[in-house]
């Protein structure tokens, strides 16, 4: 730079700090550029503010020289902050130098560009809008530079862009389409990325209507929507399912023969994960079938649906957004076309089982809305009781079997095929019980799946099914497992849903009078897969107030080998009684003279813990109960209250309302077969005698045997 040259109005003081190497000098010369243009800004000469930006731009911004063009970045921003609300006169010239540096091969001189432009915008805000594509396009050239500060300061002015674009009402849509439509089939990451995502602004702002210019930009999304980034394929799907609400908003508005073609193209391209797919398309199967060669109604061509959804619900590369729109798909088919559907069951059935193991909640739960129709729609049900009534039930060993007909609770049920259904919920049909089997196969062998949404799926089901039937089925299948250790993690599962869950509180409220045969029913299936494991069995015990049996119980734990894990899950009980659930248990504690048992049980479970937090929190409950000369209790030899027995086929008296009482035999546990084992070989073992196939029951004040 000559330094004989006139900068007027610039001082040399000014120009020799502009050309510095530092920083610190050259923000001291922007600070006296800022004064001086102020002052001409409150003279009003216009003539001498242009002169200074553009000796800044030419003489400086755009010199050949690296400090110079630093001074002249900083020094334009320093012009438009003097300028404030007037810089919208001097956008073109403040902006197109600015933009210049942008493609500098310093990465330090870009940054500085971001820096000088962000200042720029900030002051003019909307002002910039008629200037918005030269500012797109040079931001989305940052989006994709190497330099991390460059891509930083880039995404800072990007957001202050969006926010403008976002409060005004003057973008010009019309003329930003036709450079959107070129930069979105850009190859690089980074640019697609920015690209979706002003696409996503754009279509969250009421005044701006990009649905009208969708058939101009869908081919380019689809292109996206191939990217080998998950990221950006997520990004693309919320784009495309954004669009997809507005289509449902206002279809009379959507130009759909001209995405038609885009469409069909993009199904009919064969290539990557999805190939085999779209063979159905290249095979010259068609979705629609016309009925005639006259112009008829179109009828579906459903074996072709359902083998594509099949394929792309298969398929493990897809995104979340399209697993739920086939899930949506299926469940509608089987609304729709149920009868028709029902032939596809056994091919859908396998996938659909797979797909709870998503990653995805949404994808879980539509996936779950499907099984549910699929286990209770009537076009379900039929005669031919196949594998779940024929004499071969036994499978392999490890696999859950069915249970032989015939078994108390609904398994004796007129009418009914094993759990097929049940009075509460008739439309039950043959692959209710199939999906309970396969579900708790599932569980078995993804221990992962069972403990991260084990608890989430059983629930969801408990919403869509009948929850009873759910409980009374899955009790009856753990009742025939093998595999002891999951037996009882799955009914200790199945056992905290039922305590805690508000998706139960009709079922906890059956169960916590047993008055009724049902629910006397319900109770007896429970407790037998419920003693493959102590611990659940003692906490239903409670929830249906058989605290004299929840006592007998717990004297025998001295039997079993005492664990850490037995020790957590006492521990995890004594929890639960001080939860809301158990508030009619806390109460009964005030009524020491008719709750005697409901104490000494809960003084077992204190006996049996070491002295923990549990261990105090129980202790501090107990010692608010009154008048402790009242626990003693007479000898069980010298029983004031005989019992009569009655069987659960039998008619329960309508006018005794106390709780039941069950009767144990003397060896209530089985010496332990292995070493290691910490429950019984059998879930019987820790069960009720019956006499003929019916549970023995008790109540007190009647003759006893």
């Amino acid at each position: 730079m000559n330094p004989e040259k006139d900068f007027a109005p610039l001082t040399p003081n000014i120009v020799r700090a502009l050309n510095d190497k530092l920083y610190e000098k050259r923000k001291v010369a922007a600070l006296e550029i800022e004064k001086l243009v102020r002052e001409f800004v409150a003279q009003n000469n216009t003539v001498q503010i242009k002169h200074v930006i553009q000796t800044l731009s030419q003489e400086f911004a755009l010199s050949q020289h690296p400090h110079s063009r630093k001074g002249g970045l900083i020094g334009l921003a320093a012009c438009s902050i003097a300028l404030g609300k007037d810089s919208g006169l001097y956008l073109k010239e403040l902006i197109e130098p600015v933009l210049t540096c942008f493609n500098d091969a310093d990465s330090r001189l870009r940054y500085y560009a971001c820096e000088a432009l962000y200042n720029i915008v900030k002051v003019a805000r909307g002002a910039v809008l008629p200037h918005f594509n030269v500012l797109f396009d040079g931001l989305s050239k940052l989006a994709a530079d190497p330099d991390p500060n460059v891509k930083s300061g880039s995404e800072l002015l990007d957001r202050l862009l969006k926010d403008i674009v976002t409060e005004s009402n003057r973008f010009d849509l019309v003329g930003f389409i036709p450079l959107l439509r070129e930069r979105i089939y850009s190859n690089n990451q980074y640019a697609r990325q920015f690209i979706i995502s002003w696409i996503l602004v754009l279509e969250s702002v009421p005044d701006i209507n990009l649905l009208d210019y969708l058939p101009e930009i869908l081919d380019g999304l689809f292109q996206i929507l191939g990217d080998n980034g998950k990221e950006i394929r997520k990004m693309c799907e919320v784009v495309l399912g954004e669009f997809l609400k507005e289509i449902k908003k206002n279809p009379s508005s959507v130009k759909f023969a001209e995405m038609a073609n885009i469409l069909v193209i993009h199904c009919q391209t064969t290539g990557g994960p999805s190939g085999s797919c779209d063979s159905s398309f290249s095979s010259g199967i068609s979705v629609f079938t016309p009925a005639s060669t006259e112009r008829a109604p179109v009828t579906l061509h459903l074996d072709g649906i359902v083998q594509v959804l099949n394929c792309h619900l298969s398929d493990t590369a897809i995104g979340m957004m399209t697993r739920i729109a086939v899930l949506k798909w299926l469940y509608h088919l089987y609304i729709k076309t149920p009868r028709k559907m029902f032939r596809h069951t056994d091919s859908l059935f396998p996938i659909l089982l797979q797909t709870l193991s998503d990653e995805s909640d949404e994808v879980i739960l539509k996936d779950l809305e499907v099984l549910a129709e699929i286990a209770s729609s009537p076009a379900g049900q039929t005669d031919d009781p196949g594998p779940l009534d024929g004499p071969d039930l036994q499978v392999r060993h490890s696999e859950l079997q069915v249970p032989p007909t015939g078994r108390a609770g609904l398994m004796n049920t007129p009418g009914t095929k094993g759990l097929e259904c049940s009075p509460s919920t008739p439309t039950m049909n043959s692959y209710f019980y199939k999906f309970m089997i396969n579900l708790l196969k599932r569980f078995s062998s993804e221990r992962k799946l069972l403990e991260v949404r084990g608890a989430f799926i059983i629930r969801q089901l408990c919403l869509l099914l009948n929850a009873e039937n759910i409980f009374h089925s899955m009790a009856d299948i753990l009742l025939q497992e093998e595999d002891l250790k999951f037996a009882s993690t799955m009914v200790h599962t199945l056992n905290t849903i039922l305590l805690t869950s508000t998706e139960l509180f009709q079922l906890r409220n059956q169960l916590k009078d047993l008055r009724t045969l049902e629910s006397q029913n319900l109770f007896c299936c429970l407790y037998r897969s419920w003693c493959h494991n102590p611990v659940t069995t003692v906490s239903l015990c409670f929830l249906t107030q058989n605290y004299r049996h929840a006592y007998d119980l717990i004297q025998k734990f001295g039997d079993l080998e005492v664990t850490v894990d037995f020790l957590t899950e006492v521990d995890k009980l004594v929890q639960l009684i001080e939860c809301p659930i158990f508030t009619y248990l806390r109460l009964q504690l005030l009524d020491v003279k008719n709750n005697p048992y409901l104490i000494k049980a809960l003084y077992g479970l204190l006996m049996l813990l070491p002295q923990s937090s549990a261990f105090q929190l129980l202790s501090h409950r107990l010692q608010c109960v009154p008048n402790p000369e009242l626990l003693q209790t007479e000898s069980p030899w010298k029983q004031a209250e005989p019992l009569r027995r009655f069987t659960l086929n039998g008619v329960r008296p309508a006018c005794i309302r106390c709780p039941v009482y069950l009767e144990f035999p003397p060896r209530l546990f089985e010496p332990l077969s292995r070493p290691d084992a910490s429950f019984p070989r059998r879930p019987q073992a820790f069960a009720l005698e019956a006499d003929s196939g019916s549970l023995e029951m008790g109540l007190p004040g009647t003759q006893g045997p």
